[in-house]
C-alpha cells in the first residue's frame, strides 16, 4: 500500500496561508516573520495563531475521515518520529490521552527532551498546535488541547499507525461521505 504525502509545504492546503488571498498571505506571513520583541501581547497576532491551528486541525481531521490513516505520510520523518516516541514513551495511551501526560510539570520535563530531538528535523517542531483528546471523536473545545507541533505529530502518527484514528475514518464511510 502506497503512503500519501500529506506534509504540506507553506502555504498550501495544511491550514497555511495559501487559504488567505496572495496580499493578505503576505502581509500575514511578513508580520509572523517579525521578532517577538515587535508586538509585546498583541491580541492579533495571537488571534492569527489561533486561527492558523484551527485550519491546520480542520484540514486534519478532514484528510483521517477521508484517507485510510495507516496510509498517511504526515512528515519526511515519520519513521524516526515514530520509533523515537514509543521508546521516550512506551506506554503512553495515545486513544485517549489525559491533558496531565503533555501539561503537568513532570510531563513538560518528560516531553522537552524529545521535542528537542527534532529541533533541526522537524520544520516549527514547536509551534502551537490542536490536539484532539480522544481519538475517536471531533476536534472540539472539550476534546482538544494546546500541544507542540512535534508532540501533534509523534501522537498522531502514532494513532494512525496503531489504528486509533481507524474510527474516524470508518464512521465517514460509513455516513458515504
Amino acid at each position: 500500500m502506497s503512503k500519501v504525502n500529506t506534509m504540506a509545504a507553506p502555504g498550501e492546503a495544511m491550514g497555511g496561508l495559501g487559504s488567505l488571498g496572495a496580499a493578505e498571505a503576505l502581509s500575514v506571513a511578513q508580520a509572523l516573520s517579525l521578532p517577538a520583541e515587535a508586538y509585546g501581547n498583541d491580541p492579533n497576532v495571537e488571534m492569527i495563531w489561533a486561527m492558523k491551528a484551527y485550519q491546520h486541525a480542520e484540514v486534519y481531521f478532514n484528510l483521517i475521515s477521508s484517507v485510510d490513516p495507516r496510509i498517511l505520510k504526515l512528515t519526511k520523518t515519520d519513521d524516526l518520529i515514530y520509533k523515537t516516541f514509543r521508546e521516550d514513551f512506551p506506554d503512553l495511551r495515545i486513544d485517549k490521552i489525559d491533558a496531565e501526560e503533555l501539561k503537568s510539570a513532570e510531563a513538560k520535563e518528560r516531553w522537552r527532551p524529545f521535542c528537542m530531538k527534532f529541533e533541526k528535523l522537524v520544520e516549527d517542531f514547536n509551534y502551537g498546535t490542536l490536539l484532539r483528546l480522544d481519538s475517536s471523536c471531533d476536534y472540539t473545545e472539550e476534546n482538544t488541547i494546546f500541544s507542540t507541533r512535534i508532540q501533534f505529530f509523534a501522537i498522531e502518527i502514532a494513532r494512525n499507525r496503531e489504528g486509533c484514528n481507524d474510527k474516524v475514518f470508518q464512521r465517514r464511510a460509513a455516513e458515504g461521505k
